[in-house]
């Protein structure tokens, strides 16, 4: 028995030693499709841009038209398209939220395109393509919105979402260009790129909004005291300056990091703007 329980643990020990069996090469493969890319020439970037779509599971075998949430950094790689694309298909699958299409637009030079200009000598020196959000703006409303819009079955609802540069992007837009999208998502914005000024004059653009309902959605982690003054600023416009139409909160995230946050922050900005309506008595 003893010699039978030695030999058993030898050939155990040699088939651990000499590895897993080699796969046979009959074994196929496919890839994983999540979404679709596509390559949008742009003569206001003057470049072909990177456009990643995720449509809803019952897109192909329907008829319905849906909301868009449109993804600054929406490349796939190194970016942010895939996890937000994920939190709309768990939406789905678990039935939390309502179908939505996401559109990620790739960036390629972030301060270039996500940040307003500054006069900040060490970041221009620092950043020398830096400033021309105004031109990635015109980007998305002019070619990526309508793009979509005429490739795709919406329903006329739109969302702008970002995280870090391009959370700025957001607040920027919201304030200055607020038509563009009907809620806007705003996670740790970089509210100190060029000292501040944005929070801090955002009045100055917010006495310039109509009163067409609109949505802000603001969140920042734990990121320091300048960081906590800038949001502070920026509040404070909002509450000095409202406006009936438009809804704004802001939730504070003291447990998260700049690096941290943006994931659970999107999947409550998902269940806000994406609630499911509760059913009909």
């Amino acid at each position: 028995m003893m010699l039978r329980l030695a030999m058993t643990a030898l050939l155990m020990a040699g088939a651990i030693l000499a590895g897993p069996a080699p796969v046979s090469a009959q074994v196929e493969s496919t890839p994983i499709v999540i979404g679709q890319s596509y390559a949008l020439p742009s003569a206001v970037m003057g470049a072909t841009r990177e456009i990643n779509v995720w449509l809803p599971p019952g897109y192909e075998g329907g008829e319905a038209r849906y909301p868009v949430l449109y993804v600054l950094d929406g490349g796939t790689t190194w970016q942010d398209f895939h996890h937000i694309s994920g939190l709309a298909q768990l939406g789905t699958i678990v039935g939390t939220t309502r179908d939505v299409i996401v559109v990620g637009i790739a960036s390629e030079d972030r301060r270039n395109e996500l940040a307003l200009p500054t006069d900040n000598a060490e970041l221009i020196a620092r950043y020398p393509t830096q400033g021309h959000s105004d031109r990635f703006r015109r980007f998305v409303a002019e070619e990526v919105q309508p793009f979509i819009e005429g490739r795709f079955r919406t329903n006329g609802e739109t969302a702008l979402m970002g995280e870090s540069l391009a959370g700025l992007f957001v607040v920027e837009t919201f304030l200055k260009e607020p038509q563009m999208f009907d809620a806007y998502v705003a996670v740790s914005p970089s509210l100190w790129w060029d000292g501040g000024r944005l929070a801090r004059q955002a009045g100055a653009h917010l006495r310039d909004h109509s009163n067409d309902p609109r949505t802000l959605i603001l969140t920042m982690g734990n990121e320091g005291a300048e960081a906590k003054a800038l949001m502070d600023a920026l509040t404070g416009n909002l509450r000095d300056h409202a406006l009936p139409g438009v809804t704004w909160t802001f939730e504070p995230r003291p447990n998260e990091s700049h690096a941290t946050i943006y994931h659970g922050a999107a999947l409550d900005a998902f269940r806000r703007l994406y609630a499911v309506p509760p059913p009909a008595n």
